[in-house]
């Protein structure tokens, strides 16, 4: 046995939801989106050009089957435009 005390804390529903604070967990998501955003916006990417990209996806897998396969390089590198940021900002944010 231990002799420190077991104190249970109880959050609340919003705060199991949220994982945390509701309104630091917006403001989190708030600046990771801002910052994300801004990286899109230098590269040229736009809310309306990924809807058209993920249509587009969907179409061609719908006509060629398999044949999207052909682009997938292309793919790649566009995911990773998103997902490498925003691990890098997870994987800081993590550090402190």
């Amino acid at each position: 046995m231990t002799d420190q005390p077991q104190t249970e804390t109880r959050r609340s529903p919003a705060e199991r939801f949220f994982g945390g604070h509701p309104v630091s967990v917006i403001l989190r998501l708030a600046l990771i989106s801002l910052l994300v955003g801004f990286v899109m916006s230098v590269f040229g990417v736009n809310v309306q050009g990924v809807i058209r990209g993920a249509i587009e996806l969907f179409r061609e897998a719908l006509r060629d089957g398999f044949g999207i396969f052909r682009n997938i390089w292309g793919y790649i590198a566009t995911g990773a435009l998103l997902v490498v940021p925003i691990w890098l900002i997870i994987r800081f944010s993590k550090a402190r």
